[in-house]
């Protein structure tokens, strides 16, 4: 009995022990869930009670120097799901997945497939799709309120706009599909642009479906702050035009390239390269792209994932690539003007005395290097062989200088080292060091060939040249606003260092002023402005391939400098004229003209620009003959009359339009028509005198453009065209260049 009692005390105690030991273990792993694993299992619980949704911040916008919009924001929608509420849905309603997944993807521009395998996922939260515009979102409500469903979520977001397209678009660059800056500007200045998103936090129960006790908790996003540019949006839009139309009519193969300054601050006004891309479609397949990749669009629609995505990468730079900035060059003769400023400013030369020979070749080392000229140009004065853009003269020059001082003066104009740019992949371009900077070196440097430099830098050190010595850090940006648009931060114009002295600057914005009335840069020349400038064509390497780069510098006006201007044309194609004074000093003309009035730079006429200068023509109706001719004597023009009567009621050309000073008018009395139509008759080939007087001849009026007052200039083009039928008086445009315009 007492053995019996003893072994029951002893299954009692085991028993004991095992409670106790169960009741420790749970006591341990409650500790255990609650103090380790507490926070953890907090937050999964959280997020399956709870749906925490990004609010993007209104991303800033970037403005040209005026405040003209050049990026902002359009209102889009964000569109996502909760499937299991979806689903439920669609089984009260009687509809299948994958008849709901064909009717939503129709709308949405999507694969069905994709669609039925986000409604089939058993989470709580499932993005269909991004930055949908809202007539699409529309669409897709009136599908939902017809079908009856549930679990489809609307959230308003922001989708990135530049309303210019392709304006500017190397500068300003765009965002990806989730606002991240990818290029240019929008890159570079994300961080600003970009804010601070905000949340939208929702309850619900474990299940995933909305709670009767939900609660929704909303954190406002803080928007970015915007970017305001020093470019002018008026004359980006001047370089752009004259520069498209450079690349299409000398047919260039690789592109070119134009930038637009202010001399006396280092703000860029315009910077432009070709071809470019619409902002609003980064990645789309472009028209240059189609001419450099045959077929491409085929061959993408063959390659899948990551050789769709490299190959594409490779193609887009085409027209991604900002030339003005990434891409360096051998200079040619426009390096010329800053090798001129060194010698000066070093005192190796003297500008009254010194004389330089070109015989059509000069003798440096082991070889002989040929000038443009092969026929030479005889003895020069230092201002004639700048004009000239002799290759000798530069070799003597360049000598006279001497090694160390070249190389301190070309490093000190900002040559071979970046200039720091708010843009991304500058290229510091290549150079020597005194070692390795042999007498050859020396020689090819000084007229702008075995150096390497950027658009940029170019413009940068023709700033110097015309302003006085000083050497500004170029820069894109203006201020920055805060969502309120108040300014809190402001970049002011940064002097990097005095290069040359003012008197210098003054002896050489006087030669480079020569090089465009006397010399080779007669084709930059525009009436009433005094145009500085200097020609440049280079040769690529290797050498003897036939493809060159046609460029040319200028600033004006030279007396005053306000603007400096550098075009760049890339790869004419062979047997096509190549030379930067023929096919790129007409570019920056045209630049030139339009942004110097645009800026309201009073034009100055000489006497003998004054015959070619375009006057508006008054409105002569319902004026008496007597009244008529003296209008027109008082503007500048002459007056024939067609019919009887007193009162003028029509006239050839039509009121205000601008023409030559001394064009005749013809004035119709009291309803007279034209008797008799014209013939255009041809005047290209013709000089300015030749071709005004044959138009005359035909009743017809001359409006005069490019170099006309030059030797040697004819007429290019005309407008109308020889053998168009117009009535007398018409105004035929008639654009004169100059042909002898080298390197």
């Amino acid at each position: 009995m007492k053995k019996s009692r003893l072994v029951q005390n002893q299954r009692m105690m085991l028993v004991l022990g095992i409670l106790v030991a169960i009741f420790v273990l749970l006591l341990v792993r409650t500790a255990w869930i609650q103090i380790v694993n507490g926070e953890d299992l907090s937050r999964r619980a959280l997020e399956q009670q709870t749906s925490d949704n990004t609010v993007s911040a209104k991303r800033g916008n970037i403005y040209d120097r005026n405040y003209k919009v050049l990026a902002s924001n359009t209102t889009v929608e964000t569109i996502s799901i909760t499937p299991e509420n979806l689903r439920n849905s669609l089984k009260d309603n009687g509809i299948s997945e994958g008849r709901a997944a064909e009717g939503i993807a129709e709308i949405l521009g999507m694969q069905p497939q994709t669609i039925e395998n986000k409604i089939q996922k058993k989470s709580n939260f499932e993005y269909l799709k991004k930055k949908v515009e809202k007539d699409v979102a529309d669409a897709l409500r009136v599908y939902i309120e017809e079908n009856k469903l549930k679990g489809i979520n609307f959230v308003e977001d922001v989708k990135r706009f530049y309303p210019y397209n392709n304006l500017a678009s190397h500068v300003i660059g765009f965002v990806g599909d989730d606002n991240q800056g990818l290029e240019g500007i929008e890159s570079i200045y994300d961080d600003e642009l970009s804010g601070v998103p905000g949340r939208v936090i929702t309850s619900r129960q474990s299940t995933g479906v909305e709670s009767a006790s939900a609660y929704e908790s909303y954190i406002a996003a803080q928007d970015g702050s915007s970017v305001v540019l020093t470019i002018d949006e008026v004359i980006q839009g001047y370089v752009e035009k004259h520069l498209e139309n450079a690349r299409i009519a000398n047919k260039l193969e690789v592109g070119a390239a134009a930038i637009v300054m202010d001399v006396n601050s280092g703000e860029i006004l315009a910077m432009s390269s070709k071809p470019d891309y619409n902002l609003n479609e980064p990645f789309a397949i472009t028209d240059a792209i189609r001419d450099k990749y045959e077929n491409i669009e085929e061959e993408l629609d063959g390659l899948k994932g990551t050789e769709y995505n490299e190959r594409l990468t490779e193609v887009i730079q085409t027209v991604r690539r900002n030339k003005a900035v990434v891409d360096s060059y051998e200079p040619g003769s426009t390096f010329k003007a800053m090798v001129a400023s060194i010698a000066i400013e070093t005192g190796s030369v003297d500008l009254q005395h010194d004389q330089y020979s070109c015989g059509g070749s000069y003798p440096v080392a082991d070889r002989r290097i040929n000038c443009a000229n092969r026929n030479g140009h005889g003895n020069q004065t230092f201002q004639e062989a700048v004009q000239n853009s002799c290759n000798p003269a530069f070799i003597q020059i360049g000598a006279k200088i001497g090694k160390e001082p070249f190389l301190t003066g070309a490093k000190a104009f900002g040559f071979f080292q970046k200039t720091g740019i708010e843009l991304p992949g500058e290229t510091a371009g290549l150079g020597f060091s005194l070692d390795s900077f042999t007498e050859l070196d020396l020689a090819t440097s000084s007229f702008g060939q075995s150096v390497t430099v950027t658009p940029l830098q170019m413009i940068t050190a023709i700033s110097a040249v015309a302003n006085g010595g000083k050497l500004y850090k170029p820069h894109l940006i203006k201020e920055i606003l805060n969502s309120d648009n108040v300014v809190i931060e402001k970049k002011e114009p940064q002097v990097v260092r005095q290069v040359i002295s003012e008197e210098t600057s003054k002896q050489m914005r006087t030669i480079l002023e020569s090089v465009v009335s006397k010399g080779g840069g007669k084709n930059a020349y525009i009436a009433g402005y005094r145009i500085a400038g200097k020609t440049g064509t280079s040769e690529k390497i290797p050498r003897g391939n036939q493809k060159y780069i046609a460029s040319f510098l200028s600033f004006a006006p030279a007396d005053n400098p306000q603007i400096a201007c550098l075009v760049i044309l890339d790869q004419p194609p062979p047997g096509q004229v190549y030379y930067g004074g023929t096919i790129a000093a007409p570019v920056v003309k045209n630049i030139m003209e339009e942004t110097l009035r645009y800026l309201e730079v009073e034009p100055r006429y000489n006497e003998d620009e004054k015959a070619y200068v375009d006057l508006e023509l008054p409105d002569l109706s319902g004026k008496s003959r007597e009244e008529a001719t003296a209008v027109l004597k008082e503007a500048g023009f002459k007056i024939r009359f067609k019919g009887q009567g007193n009162l003028v009621t029509d006239q050839i050309p039509k009121a205000y339009t601008r023409l030559s000073s001394g064009s005749t008018v013809v004035a119709y009395l009291d309803g007279a028509q034209a008797e008799r139509t014209v013939t255009v008759p041809k005047v290209t080939g013709e000089t300015a005198a030749a071709a005004s007087a044959i138009l005359t001849s035909e009743g017809l009026n001359a409006r005069i453009r490019g170099v006309p007052g030059m030797g040697g200039a004819i007429c290019e083009s005309q407008s109308p065209e020889a053998g168009t039928i117009v009535e007398p008086g018409t105004v035929v445009t008639v654009n004169f260049k100059y042909q002898g315009a080298m390197e």
